[in-house]
């Protein structure tokens, strides 16, 4: 490979300085890097088809030479680490016949649960079970794998495990430490998710990370990994637990639904579903969290398909670590880490919520003071 061009090697540097999450090289445009969320136009002069072409040229791998020349887009990463700009995953692709492509910065020192204001003690309850099935949950950019790999942190640096992960792209990279990593990036390191998974079952694993339930194929795969003793880590696209649930049975065709309820029945242990809620001192985001952990109550509900239960059990579960959004939105008012109008635009309760504040809650049926 040729060496980097120094504009993308200064590029690159400017990235990493303003935290940026991806950068947007494309022909006849200055590059773009998204800043806390927003695409900030770099100061430069607009790229051009050559200068893109060398940068894939410096970047790309020998063995995915072939595949770009033959479909014109192809995935790879590449390694700044020894000149301090971090690890990227590109997209490399052709647009209007142009060379174009999209560098997501991989983050290379995962984040601590006290970093995310995350609640360590819920955390610990969803890793100290050890098998199953727990499932992180939110909307697009809700810091989902964040939160996974504040968890996975944890796990490295107190238990001595062997952690698989199944990612595309790879969002953080880990150290080995007290666990051993074996990091396998979609599309890179094996085809699939389900090929990864078949494969990782195979490589004796403790912890399975599969960054993302796509397809049916995944997730039944995922479920048996999780029924035959290993904790397995995932995300949904789900904004309440009471979604997260029902659509795992949307995997699944009408006439597989009672087997499919006892199977996740068996294996879910615990849904985390998370949204950002702005900071009051305007500097960022913060993670507010429903927790859902299915005990044997639960258990029994969700085998019988009665998935309209699940509020009611996460409203009164506080004796086995469940708890509803509101409960941490009233924490991180009270803490003064968040507005009281951002803890209402963020509660899918409003009412609830300011009774909540008030120090009035409502479990059961019952309102308690």
């Amino acid at each position: 490979m040729a060496d980097l061009p120094k504009i993308f090697e200064d590029l690159l540097a400017l990235a990493v300085e303003n935290a940026a999450s991806d950068v947007h090289l494309k022909t006849g445009r200055p590059a773009l890097m998204r800043v806390a969320g927003q695409l900030v136009e770099a100061e430069m002069a607009p790229l051009t088809a050559e200068q893109l072409n060398a940068f894939v040229d410096a970047t790309l791998p020998t063995r995915f030479r072939e595949r770009w020349a033959r479909d014109s887009q192809v995935d790879y990463s590449f390694d700044r680490m020894a000149q301090g700009k971090g690890r990227f995953r590109v997209n490399a692709f052709l647009q209007r016949n142009q060379p174009a492509a999209v560098l997501r910065l991989v983050k290379v020192k995962p984040p601590q649960f006290a970093e995310l204001n995350l609640d360590e003690k819920t955390m610990l309850k969803a890793l100290e079970l050890m098998e199953g099935l727990v499932l992180v949950c939110g909307p697009t950019g809700s810091g989902k794998s964040s939160t996974l790999a504040a968890m996975l942190r944890h796990v490295n640096e107190h238990s001595a495990l062997h952690v698989i992960t199944l990612e595309d792209p790879v969002e953080y990279v880990y150290a080995d430490q007290r666990s051993s990593f074996s990091q396998r990036e979609i599309g890179i390191d094996v085809e699939s998710f389900p090929m990864g998974l078949r494969a990782a079952l195979r490589q004796d694993p403790d912890v399975i990370l599969v960054g993302e339930m796509r397809d049916k194929e995944t997730f039944e795969t995922a479920l048996h990994a999780a029924e035959t003793g290993h904790l397995v880590l995932s995300t949904l696209h789900a904004g309440t637990a009471q979604q997260a649930v029902q659509r795992l049975f949307e995997f699944f065709p009408p006439e597989q639904l009672s087997l499919a309820r006892r199977s996740i029945a068996a294996s879910l242990k615990a849904v985390l579903v998370q949204t950002l809620v702005p900071r009051l001192d305007g500097e960022g985001v913060l993670p507010a969290m429903e927790v859902f952990i299915v005990d044997s109550l639960a258990k029994r509900l969700l085998a019988d398909g009665q998935f309209e239960r699940v509020p009611e059990l996460v409203e009164g579960g506080a004796d086995v670590g469940s708890r509803p959004i509101n409960q941490d939105l009233v924490r991180m008012v009270r803490a003064g880490k968040v507005s009281k109008a951002a803890g209402l635009a963020a509660s899918p309760n409003p009412k609830a919520f300011e009774m909540n504040l008030s120090g009035i809650s409502i479990q059961s049926g019952r309102i308690i003071q």
